[in-house]
């Protein structure tokens, strides 16, 4: 516009020299301009930033261990923590932990970036479940994200693990539940079907560990039973099972004497020992009978489940075994109360020395299975193995479901707890 200017009032540009000046006017204005990128529309250039580390929502998480069914563990609380470590022990890496006090959850043995600290200023629960309830409402969406994180994006089922009596744990566990339901379906593992993808694996307190905490159980127990509904299912996708139930003070007595420093490790190998024995022998293959895959899925999804092992030391006849068995459904079956009869399902497995087998009858172990059908309710199922072992002697090992609540454990409960039931 200067050069037009200039033009029409004809004053000759190369006397004056006004061109150049305009020119340079010209130039110095476009070289204050930002320089414009040539890229595709509504993309962002995005600065090299680094990036936090850590498992991407999605992966592949892998066990180091063989089972039939991938499973995924919550440790909630002090119980809850040590139990997920028992297991994260044997190979199980689909793992977290999560507390409302640092010092408890620092001492469990798995990657810290599993682990979850509730902090609600207190230091902790202090056994009382509204606080732990309270605390899992809170950090809701960071369980979400831990969980997710820690488990992967492939899994068959959640267990939440926590001791009953307990506030961080037995507190927060009907929220850890509904989570877990979220996440199940999210990964389309869980819908409306009735065929359950959650479960829980519960410690009942011992008598002499106070009336509060034996108060706090016993709420926790009736409210996991009425998850836990009738048969295989409810209607709304939302059932909890199995629901495994474990009783500190029967233990003491399967395992009498034990020092107060090996106690809770053997507590807590008795059952995930048992868990992933029935677990991994379901993807092995059996000379005589197989307990295979989709007999432990009957199991899992049969509600209330507990276990027992027993040695039988002696196997030279039929009454031998069915002593056993009988003597593995009363005294060594890891929580007190049940009444056997009602179990509808059961897994029943022997693995003995290949020198047993070699000696042992097949019908002497065929009458333990009878006897153990027997004892079931009428109409149930009883699922089968038979396995050889790298270790001396022959055990049976017993998986029941489908029980009935533990009636004379929960009045003994009531009775510590101070209350008439």
């Amino acid at each position: 516009m200067i050069l037009q200017f200039f033009d029409i009032l004809g004053i000759g540009m190369n006397n004056f020299n006004w061109r150049r000046i305009a020119l340079e006017q010209k130039e110095n204005i476009e070289m204050k301009k930002e320089p414009v990128l040539k890229t595709d529309s509504f993309v962002v250039d995005v600065p090299d930033i680094p990036m936090p580390s850590g498992r991407a929502d999605g992966e592949i998480v892998t066990d180091e261990c063989q089972g039939a069914f991938r499973f995924a563990f919550v440790g909630a609380g002090q119980a809850g923590g040590r139990l997920v470590e028992s297991l994260f022990r044997l190979g199980y890496r689909r793992v977290c932990a999560l507390n409302t006090n640092s010092q408890d959850l620092a001492a469990i043995n798995i990657p810290e970036a599993n682990k979850l600290v509730m902090d609600i200023g207190t230091g902790g629960a202090g056994k009382d479940p509204a606080k732990g309830e309270a605390a899992a409402k809170q950090y809701y969406e960071d369980i979400y994200d831990l969980m997710r994180r820690s488990f992967g994006s492939q899994f068959d089922r959640i267990f939440i693990v926590a001791g009953a009596g307990g506030g961080s744990g037995g507190g927060s566990m009907s929220t850890l539940i509904d989570i877990a339901h979220d996440i199940a379906r999210s990964f389309k593992i869980e819908d409306d079907s009735g065929v359950p993808a959650v479960g829980a694996i519960v410690a009942l307190p011992k008598a002499t560990e106070g009336s509060k905490v034996n108060e706090n159980a016993l709420v926790l127990l009736n409210a996991l039973f009425a998850k836990v509904g009738h048969g295989r299912g409810k209607a709304d996708g939302r059932t909890l099972s199995p629901l495994i139930v474990v009783d500190n003070d029967k233990i003491e007595k399967i395992y009498p004497n034990l020092p107060v420093s090996q106690f809770w490790d053997v507590a807590n190998r008795s059952v995930s020992a048992l868990l992933h024995l029935f677990n991994n022998i379901a993807v092995q293959d059996s000379d005589y009978t197989t307990f295979d895959r989709a007999d432990l899925q009957d199991l899992l999804s049969s509600g209330v489940v507990s276990f027992g092992a027993c040695p039988i030391p002696k196997w030279e006849t039929m009454t031998d075994i069915s002593h056993a068995i009988r003597d593995n459904l009363k005294n060594n079956v890891l929580a007190g109360g049940f009444d056997t009869a009602q179990a509808r399902a059961a897994g029943c497995v022997f693995i003995g020395h290949t020198d047993v087998l070699a000696k042992i009858p097949q019908a002497h172990l065929e009458h333990g299975f009878e006897m153990l059908t027997r004892m079931m309710k009428q109409g149930g199922t009883l699922h089968r193995g038979i396995y050889k072992g790298s270790k001396p002697g022959l055990v049976v090992y017993s998986m029941l479901g489908e029980l009935g609540k533990p009636e004379e454990k929960m009045q003994e409960m009531a009775r510590s707890a101070g209350q008439r039931r």
